[in-house]
């Protein structure tokens, strides 16, 4: 009988040894859910012996049994080893040593703080991500932060090749001066000092070259002064030139409004063709001299000399020369709109026209003489471009009526100096006005033409100083041109 009853102890603490594992596990999974294999492992190690506890720690982090062994006190021991030998964290042992001999007398009447600690230990097993890891994610991607900070690092290291560029672009200046030389030339005594002279036609002609594309030809007891008729057109915004194969070069720039101007000169800047072309591709021709030379066979910078029988004026003198100060608006318009006064036998290429005094003086003309230049200098001062305004009103309002309308403006000086300075003097300021017309007032430049004539057409017949022999001239030369 006593072989009988000795068992019943045991029997009994086996028995309520299991249901307080299984009241544990009860509340453990009203208090976190269902148990998982790190909290089953825990409480299998509470119930093993320190020594099997110590040689089993390393590979405890993935037990594969199922929580229905836990029950069983004594069976999880062996087990435990050998089905989580392969990956081993170390670091959950040395946190859970020091309180493994407190928890074999309390560890069925502390579930709580186990579970309270399962969240700490849960970070280092991050090998349940099937099941709670994926909404603790948030806290590794802290880490992020430490590898976004290198790139603004790169970017605080990009500010000083930055700061090299402003260092480049003052140095920029300096390499524009040389372009000073150019303008440097304001006076004619300075233009006369790089005249080069040669000799044409078998010492028939007198060729002065000087500075700007310009020379002065002597030929047949008269002079006259050439020049590039497209250099004007270049200093326009966006402007390019090219050479043609037949050794002409275009001359070109755009407009605002898409129309593109184009002039055409041949080897010596004489004007072959102007003419627009519109964004649709229409063209009109404002001067065209081909046909005229190919027939005339003129010479390329010889004079064209015409045979014109002599002028009759049978209009007043001041309807006839309209001197601009005392002139009103209408009589701008008037003069400049004014046909010939009297019929021609045909039409004529450019360089007839500016060749010969005869043939402009069947245009009635405008005489700026309200406009004062220093002695030697051919610019305009500043504080006279407000008199130009009227002229350009009138000039505007005839191109309003016929926009291929060309206006010649002829400068002209006083008797006393060298001739071949104030040739070239009168050729500069009228160029110069052409300028501040286009610049200033809006002309367009493709209407205007310049031409200087020095001392040749003195309009007060004096040897002297006379300031109203400085002058420029407005002449309307449309009706006197070829066919275009």
């Amino acid at each position: 009988m006593r072989n009988d009853r000795q068992p019943a102890p045991a029997t009994v603490f086996a028995v309520a040894l299991g249901a307080a594992v299984a009241v544990a596990v009860a509340v453990l999974a009203d208090y976190s859910g269902p148990i998982g294999p790190a909290q089953a492992q825990s409480d299998a190690d509470k119930k093993t012996p320190e020594p099997e506890r110590r040689k089993a720690a390393p590979p405890r982090p993935q037990p594969p049994p199922p929580p229905a062994k836990s029950p069983e006190f004594k069976a999880p021991p062996p087990s435990p080893p050998k089905a989580t030998a392969p990956p081993p964290p170390p670091k959950v042992p040395p946190q859970r040593q020091p309180q493994a001999p407190e928890r074999p007398a309390k560890s069925f009447q502390q579930p709580p703080p186990p579970a309270a600690k399962s969240p700490q230990a849960k970070p280092p097993a991050a090998l349940e991500p099937k099941k709670e890891g994926v909404k603790r994610l948030p806290p590794p991607p802290v880490a992020a932060p430490t590898q976004k900070q290198p790139p603004p690092a790169a970017k605080k290291a990009a500010p000083p090749p930055q700061e090299t560029p402003p260092v480049v672009k003052k140095a920029a200046p300096p390499a524009a001066l040389p372009a000073a030389p150019g303008p440097a030339l304001k006076r004619v005594e300075e233009v006369q000092k790089e005249r080069r002279e040669r000799i044409e036609e078998g010492g028939r002609r007198k060729v002065l070259s000087e500075p700007g594309k310009r020379f002065i030809v002597k030929e047949r007891d008269r002079s006259i002064i050439r020049h590039d008729h497209a250099e004007r057109f270049l200093r326009r915004p966006g402007a390019k030139s090219q050479r043609r194969p037949d050794g002409s070069v275009e001359t070109y720039y755009m407009r605002p409004d898409g129309v593109r101007i184009v002039t055409v000169v041949d080897g010596h800047g004489r004007l072959l063709r102007r003419f627009r072309r519109h964004p649709d591709g229409r063209e009109h021709s404002l001067i065209d001299n081909r046909r005229f030379y190919r027939r005339s066979g003129a010479f390329a910078i010889g004079i064209a000399v015409l045979a014109l029988p002599p002028l009759i004026v049978t209009i007043p003198r001041e309807r006839y020369i309209v001197d601009y100060g005392s002139a009103s608006d209408d009589d701008l318009y008037e003069a400049l709109e004014a046909p010939p006064i009297e019929d021609l036998e045909r039409a004529y290429s450019l360089d007839e026209i500016l060749d010969n005094n005869e043939l402009r003086a069947r245009m009635r003309r405008i005489d700026l003489d309200s406009i004062t230049f220093e002695f030697g200098s051919w610019e305009v001062p500043p504080d006279q471009y407000d008199r130009l305004e009227r002229i350009a009103r009138a000039i505007l309002r005839v191109l309003r009526d016929n926009p291929e309308a060309v206006f010649l403006l002829a400068g002209h000086t006083d008797a006393p100096g060298d001739a071949d300075n104030n040739l070239s003097l009168s050729d500069r300021r009228a160029q110069s006005v052409a300028e501040i017309l286009s610049e200033t007032f809006d002309v367009p430049p493709e209407n205007l033409v310049s031409q200087g004539y020095g001392e040749q057409y003195l309009k007060i017949d004096t040897e002297g100083p006379e300031p109203r022999n400085r002058r420029v001239s407005i002449i309307n030369i449309t009706r006197l041109m070829a066919e275009r």
